[in-house]
């Protein structure tokens, strides 16, 4: 089984094509899987499910999560993330659109490690998801107790 370093959970298929093409072009190597849903999210990393199962041995380095999807939204994600042994202290970075104060705070007090705003414009997002990857991907420390 691949170990996928990001999950990116993305219902949009032109904003997840977009980050994909994001990470590529800011050199981001990791391996990439992408939920379409928030259910399909939780399958995977909660209940082994179908995009390809998932246990404490392959969880990613980092989620990048949206706010707005069908099934189960991100803030229910995060909610049930953050109560659950296994994925309470993997590192969830709200990846939205919204700029609304309310869904920033809300984000944050259910376990939210980090908020980045979707830029419209092609090349700050393109920096964005390179610091995003520099920081999570390559100097983020996570406590032993915590490493999968």
């Amino acid at each position: 089984m691949t170990n996928h370093s990001i999950l990116l959970v993305e219902d949009n298929p032109d904003d997840a094509d977009l980050a994909l093409l994001a990470f590529k072009e800011s050199g981001i190597q990791e391996q990439t899987l992408v939920a379409r849903d928030g259910q399909e999210a939780l399958d995977y990393l909660l209940h082994g499910g179908s995009i390809a199962g998932c246990n404490a041995e392959h969880l990613p380095k980092v989620v990048l999560l949206d706010l707005n999807l069908p099934r189960v939204d991100g803030f229910e994600v995060l909610k049930r993330l953050r109560g659950d042994a296994l994925t309470h202290c993997l590192p969830v970075v709200i990846l939205s659109s919204s700029r609304e104060e309310i869904d920033l705070a809300r984000a944050y007090r259910l376990g939210a490690n980090s908020y980045i705003q979707k830029s419209l414009d092609f090349s700050h997002f393109v920096q964005s998801v390179k610091q995003m990857g520099e920081y999570w991907l390559s100097l983020n420390v996570v406590p032993e107790a915590c490493q999968n």
